[in-house]
């Protein structure tokens, strides 16, 4: 055989073609076969042997073209067999190549179906002879005609035939890759590039996971050639499948012991990765690939998954892309936020859709899944975090004061959204080493630059990263350390929250602590009274962080690093003592601010109380600074009055009085402080008799401090009772007007010593120990208070509205909660004859509520209180119980009814002011510690009823409180309308109306609710139109979480109908009263709430709309006839067609109903223009759907184009001109009562918004109408037949000033007069309808 083989090559060098010929001739195919196999084996000269065979095989003979079938038949399963080298085998196909074209047509169809077969049976494993058949390919679809079974068929319509047949076969996944790096070559039609695409994406399932990135490559390379959409949607497809398969794996893995995870986590994590640098690279290089990326997801975010937002971190990198991907991500995660909150809002919707696909859990999932080495993601992750923050972050409020919101709690879309982005960093923050320090610079550039708008959100990020690595921090202390440079410079919020955040750090790093010392140090002499502020605020820090051996265990403050975390060289015990002389440093660095503005004083005064219970060591030093600071100000001659100093305690500049001492607190802070040490000494040693016998030096210097303070107090008691208010210059003569200097001072001392009343009052009582002398003194002291506070009260107000606004009370939170509990619900015989001193006086009880009520309502506002523990959220927390308890106890105990008698007092009364307390605890509560709203209420212990719910059913016991105030509720309403109490019924209404929203909506006892609310508003008639505000505005909350309103908004608006009468007076409305609640006073309260209802019912059905115009857009590339089917009984649809029949009929009455000119009428004409926009949305929406596909419009859509054509529209038009005759006349009225009584109603911008207000309905119809016409002649249903068309428009000519110039007119120009008169009976008869 070697000698054929060399024969034919020696031939082939030679010029004699015709011998050539004739040898080859002589070889049979079989010897021919075995020529090339011998000679591809030995892998010599065997390209030379085939270039041979075609030179002597000459294509336009039959038997040469035969023979060339035969080579190429014989050589490419030789190839694929694997039995060449590689370079033989390469070397064979591209001979083979470069003749390709020499093949007649029916050659090269066999040797097409060669291939297709071979690939069918999976022989085409190696892929190496893929490569020839694009050339194959190519040439058939060159040729002219080919005979296709009985007829012929074109070279082009032949490639299509092969080509589906081919993807309409089962592919071997060997040659998935091969097939589709084939194809880039093949020249493919559209149609044809579609269908091998699907067919690759098909695929996908049936590979390894590790074969799926080079299949992403070959797959992006061939969307070169377009289909670019379909390759990406289903790479993406595919990834979020196998996510959710793997996450199905890992919930299910703990029941399923045996079976072995079919998709491992870390290598589908790699693969993901790998895929999406495959992406990202092919994007760079194709900016049409990159357009149509990120399209897919413009139009909605229900496309995402954790893999695309992935993808989209990291097609950001590309400079070009940045600005649209994050405003993308920025877009849909403020959509799905909004979504979310709508759907929670409204059992209708909840009914409608299944469950809210979360963006927000998408990105968090993406975050999780970076930490498999995905870092061309994590630089994204870190942008899009503080891209959320910056956008969504809280916003400075009016003249850049930063509006004090919660923090624990997200509930507006926005804060979600920035809450969002701190997640994303912390965790970022926590897997991610790289980025560490990009985050922490970021934070604390933004700390520090950021100083006009609220950076709280910043700080609590800063505050997370601290406490969850803060050894991490540590490595890079120097960023910290420049940060501390600008302290004094930023707002006291922002160091406060930096510094509390940093805290822990202070412990574990001693350069730190020196580094922040000298800044704190420095910022002590700041000629910014802020800066100084800062320093305070610092400083105590330290001194409540830096523990000095021997403080008492109680006062152990946690420690937020454990001990293993600490590396310090220094012995612990030595350690102590270093905190002992750098307290007692800073201590001394503190005293030099006692003599700073009244302001940094304050600060320290307020901040001494939580040193000394954490530091109890420090108290010597400490009660003697204060000491030495009280002794400035008390009148040590025990015969003079008063026994304080005012004049030391205010400093004048210019003409200008300030308080310099605030000598309240300091006096506040002294008693605390002495009340606090007392009772530790007690508790630390309570066998001691007397507590003089402890010898020790230490022991001696404090009973020295304290034995001195207590006479001083006392003495102070006693001489502020002697002392009347003339002896400090305030009697009711004084006078307390802010605007002169002397006023300004007269306030400042009655503040200062109407806190020094609060002070000594609650110290005696705490030292009273009950005595019946005692709690006559205290008694004293009150009503001095008392009278000082009424003549405040009376000064300020004059010339204004009297102001019930009382100075910030000064007693402490835990007093109050005690003085009340003593006051109201203790029994004990012992005390009883003390107490009743209190209880005697009616004024002392009350102000001991009405504190209590103002603490809350600053607890809900800022979230602490003024006084010791007002910082500690835990008491805080046990005081409200206290409180609630007390308060409920005494409301539900002693009837109003019972507290009214004899009293006729304008003034509200106890049981009102206890009301008041509970509601203003349950928001509260509800605000700051929204997870504990069951706690407060398990403490509310009613002896009155035995049906003590179980303390495990949350559910059951908040809904015995919320019985409990039911009865109260009846109580009231069952009285006649004289004994009808507005201000309580409405204060319990706004209480259940809180206590409902802890009720889970499916519950029971919330049907129980919302059934109990529907029989009170039917069947309570009172005139109160505050009250029948509340009462249906809780109606309508608990509605909407219960079914939709609209069934509701109609009986309301046929009751508000028939109570106010119709536009036009000569008809009679059907008097109906399904709510008794609407009545003649309180109809126009009535329709502002339902109008507030229906805009809330047009956002949701605008809402649904808007969702199926992005289905029916995105579903445009699907199968028509599947939409239209669904088309007819579309839910969504059906349920939109319903709200919006049930919304026009609702509207109609109120069209007919005689409203008020005024708030009332513009807002009906707002939201009938807003109708008719919906309306309009609607009618496009079809447009769009007869657009994609022909089909009949549904039934119920032609009903609701008929109600608005023939009832909704022309009563609109009749209530234009009412509402414009209203105008007119009631401007004639408004301008004869202006001359009777001098008071200015300005009519003419109430004109000006209803004139703006009609003409906007007007348009809204013929908008409405305009798309009617084209819908009908896209549907071929005349829609147009129902409409009426009105010739009403925007111009009205004012009857009044026409009438007189017509007149002068007619002296001159008869016959002009009457043409014009002519024109003008239209508006006279409007005139005359009124």
């Amino acid at each position: 055989m070697r000698a054929a083989m060399d024969k034919i090559v020696m031939l082939s060098d030679g010029d004699s073609t015709a011998e050539l010929q004739k040898h080859l001739s002589s070889l049979t195919n079989g010897q021919l076969t075995t020529v090339i196999n011998n000679g591809s084996l030995k892998g010599k000269k065997v390209g030379a042997m085939i270039k041979g065979i075609f030179k002597g095989s000459p294509p336009d003979s039959t038997e040469g073209s035969s023979r060339r079938l035969l080579v190429y038949q014989h050589c490419i399963p030789l190839c694929e067999s694997g039995d060449l080298q590689t370079e033989v085998a390469a070397d064979i196909i591209g001979l083979l190549m470069l003749e390709t074209h020499t093949l007649p047509g029916p050659s090269l169809a066999k040797l097409a179906s060669l291939f297709v077969e071979a690939i069918k049976v999976g022989k085409m494993g190696s892929g190496k002879s893929l490569e020839l058949f694009p050339t194959v390919l190519t040439a058939l679809s060159a040729c002219e005609t080919l005979s296709y079974g009985e007829g012929e068929l074109s070279g082009e319509e032949y490639k299509k035939q092969l080509i589906n047949s081919l993807c309409s076969s089962r592919w071997d996944p060997q040659c998935i890759i091969h097939l589709t790096t084939m194809f880039r070559d093949v020249p493919l039609s559209s149609e044809e590039l579609q269908f091998v695409v699907e067919k690759v994406v098909r695929m996908f399932i049936k590979l390894d996971l590790q074969e799926i990135p080079p299949l992403v490559y070959q797959l992006l390379l061939l969307s070169a050639k377009g289909c670019k959409k379909q390759v990406l949607d289903g790479i993406v497809c595919y990834f979020k499948e196998q996510d959710v398969c793997q996450e199905e794996e890992q919930k299910h893995g703990e029941n399923l012991d045996l079976e072995v995870q079919s998709i491992p986590q870390d290598q589908l994590r790699h693969v993901e990765g790998t895929a999406i640098l495959h992406i990202v690279f092919a994007i760079r290089l194709d900016h049409e690939l990159g357009r149509e990326f990120l399209k897919s997801f413009k139009t909605s975010y229900g496309d995402l998954c954790p893999f695309s937002v992935a993808l989209l971190l990291s097609v950001a990198r590309i400079q070009r892309y940045e600005e649209q991907v994050f405003d993308l991500l920025k877009g849909a995660i403020i959509k799905s936020f909004k979504d979310e909150q709508l759907q929670q809002g409204s059992k209708f919707l909840q009914d409608l859709l299944p469950g809210h696909c979360s963006v927000a859990q998408m990105i968090l999932d993406t975050v999780k899944n970076s930490v498999f080495g995905w870092d061309h993601v994590t630089q994204g992750l870190v942008q899009l975090g503080f891209f959320l923050m910056d956008a969504f972050g809280p916003k400075p409020g009016p003249f850049g004061k930063t509006t004090e919101g919660s923090s624990t709690i997200a509930r507006t879309p926005n804060q979600q959204a920035c809450k969002l982005g701190g997640q994303v960093l912390l965790q970022g923050f926590k897997m991610h080493e790289p980025i560490r320090g990009e985050i922490l610079d970021q934070v604390l550039n933004r700390l520090v630059s950021k100083t006009a708008s609220p950076v709280n959100h910043y700080l609590d990020l800063f505050s997370d990263i601290v406490v969850s690595a803060p050894m991490i921090l540590l490595e890079s202390s120097s960023k910290v350390t420049e940060t501390f440079d600008h302290l004094s410079y930023l707002p006291l919020i922002t160091v406060q929250g930096l510094l509390k955040a940093i805290q822990p750090l202070l412990k574990v790093s001693m350069s730190l602590k020196d580094a922040l010392i000298l800044v704190l140090r420095k910022a002590m002499f700041s000629s910014q009274l802020d800066g100084r502020k800062s320093a305070v605020t610092g400083f105590l820090l330290l001194l409540k962080n830096f523990k000095v051996l021997g403080s008492l265990a109680s006062s152990q403050c946690s420690q937020a690093i454990s001990s293993s975390q600490i590396q310090v060289d220094v012995h612990a015990r030595y350690n102590s003592a270093a905190n002992e002389a750098f307290c007692l440093e800073i201590l001394s660095s503190l005293r030099r601010c006692l003599s700073q503005q009244a302001d940094v004083r304050l600060m320290l005064y307020e901040g001494f109380y939580d040193v000394l219970r954490r530091n109890s060591q420090l108290a010597s030093s400490i009660m003697q600074t204060l000491l030495s600071q009280l002794r400035r100000y008390y009148e040590p001659e025990q015969d003079l009055l008063p026994p304080v100093k005012l004049e030391p305690c205010i400093t004048a500049l210019g003409d200008q009085v300030y308080l310099q001492e605030p000598l309240a607190h300091l006096v506040s802070c002294t008693v605390h402080c002495l009340l606090w040490l007392q009772n530790m000494q007690r508790s630390a040693n309570p066998n001691a008799d007397d507590s003089d016998d402890g010898g020790e030096e230490e022991e001696e210097e404090g009973e020295g401090y304290q034995c001195e303070l207590q006479t001083i107090l006392e003495s102070m008691t006693r001489r502020m009772i002697k002392s009347e208010l003339e002896d400090f210059e305030l009697d009711k003569s004084a006078e307390f007007t802010t605007g002169s200097s002397v006023g300004v001072k007269n306030n400042i001392y009655a503040v200062l010593v109407m806190g020094a009343y609060e002070i000594l009052m609650e110290y005696n009582f705490i030292k009273a120990n009950y005595s019946k002398s005692r709690f006559e003194e205290l008694m004293e002291l009150f009503n001095r208070y008392h009278k000082l506070a009424e003549i405040l009260k009376e000064k300020s107000g004059k010339g204004r509205v009297p102001s019930n606004k009382s100075p910030r009370s000064l007693l402490s939170l835990g007093f109050i909660s005690t003085l009340l509990t003593v006051l109201f619900r203790d029994s004990s015989q012992s005390r009883e004859e003390a107490l009743s001193i209190l209880r005697s006086s009616g004024e002392f009880v009350r102000y001991a509520v009405n504190v209590a009520v103002q603490k809350t309502q600053q607890l809900e506002e800022t979230g602490n209180t003024d006084g010791p523990d007002g910082q500690n959220t835990d008491r805080t927390f046990r005081f409200l119980c206290d409180m609630t308890s007390v308060l409920m106890w005494r409301y539900t105990n002693i009837p109003s009814i019972v507290e009214d008698a004899g009293k006729k007092e304008k003034r509200s009364s106890l049981s009102l002011l206890c009301l008041e307390g509970l509601l203003r605890i349950f928001t509260t509560c509800q605000q700051r510690y929204p997870d504990r709203m069951a706690q407060l209420l398990s403490t509310m212990d009613i002896s009155e009823d035995n049906a003590e719910p179980a303390d495990g059913n949350v559910t059951e016991m908040n809904f015995f409180y919320i019985r409990q105030f039911q009865r109260a509720l009846f109580t009231q309403l069952s009285g006649g309308e004289e004994e009808f109490n507005s201000k309580e019924a409405q204060l319990l209404v706004s209480i259940l109306s809180v206590l409902s929203r802890q009720l889970k909506p499916s519950s029971q006892q919330f049907v129980q609710m919302i059934t109990w609310t529907v029989k009170i508003c039917k069947e309570t008639s009172f005139e109160d139109p505050a009250f029948s505000r509340g009462l249906l505005s809780l109606l309508f909350n608990l509605h909407v979480l219960y079914k939709s309103p609209v069934s509701l908004l109609l009986e309301l608006c046929q009751d508000i109908h028939s109570q106010l009468g119709d536009i036009d007076t000569n008809v009679e409305v059907e008097k109906q009263s399904h709510f008794a609640i609407v009545n003649i006073k309180t109809a126009t309260t009535g329709v502002l709430l339902v109008l507030s209802q229906v805009d809330r019912v047009l956002d949701e059905v605008d809402w649904l709309i808007a969702r199926k115009k992005s289905q029916t857009s995105s579903d445009k590339s699907g199968s028509g006839e599947v939409t239209q089917t669904a088309g007819r009984q579309d839910p969504i649809e059906k349920a939109v067609t319903l709200q919006l029949g049930t919304l026009l009929t609702a509207l109609n009455e109120l069209v007919q109903t005689a409203l008020l000119p005024g708030t009332c009428t513009i807002t009906l004409l707002r939201e009938l223009s807003r109708t008719y926009t919906t309306l309009t949305t609607l009618v496009k929406y079809y447009i769009q759907v007869c657009a994609s596909q022909q089909g009949a419009l549904p039934a119920r859509f032609e009903k609701l184009v008929k109600l608005s054509g023939s009832h909704l529209t022309p009563q609109c038009y009749s209530f234009f001109s009412y509402a414009q005759s209203r105008e007119f006349s009631g401007g004639a009225d408004d301008k004869k009562k202006k001359k009777k009584n001098d008071v200015n109603t300005a009519p003419s911008a109430k004109l000006l918004r209803e004139t703006k207000a009609i003409p906007n309905v007007i348009f809204s119809i013929e908008q409405y109408e305009k798309y009617l016409i084209t819908l009908s002649k896209k549907s071929k249903v005349n829609l147009m037949q129902y409409m009426k068309l009105s010739a009403s428009r925007d111009f009205r000519i004012n009857a009044i000033p026409l009438d007189e110039a017509l007149q002068e007119q007619d002296e001159s120009q008869g016959t002009n007069a009457s043409q014009d008169a002519e024109e003008t009976p239209e508006p006279k008869q409007k005139k005359r309808r009124q």
